[in-house]
């Protein structure tokens, strides 16, 4: 698991909600979408690592 690379995911999901928020605020939907599709690749960012990790974890057991 890469600690820089979940606190990368959170950051860019953090940058999403506010752009979707901002949008909400005035009335842009490119915005909210952009935020949006940004949260979406962050979960995308985060399965990854958790993805990663289970896969170390059973190799771990196996040896």
């Amino acid at each position: 698991m890469s600690a820089e690379d979940r606190a990368k995911a959170t950051g860019k999901n953090l940058e999403g909600k506010v752009q979707e928020a901002w949008g909400k605020v005035t009335g842009d939907p490119e915005d909210q979408l952009e935020g949006q599709a940004k949260q979406g690749q962050a979960q995308a960012m985060h399965a990854k690592e958790n993805i990663k990790e289970k896969a170390k974890e059973i190799v771990d057991e196996a040896l």
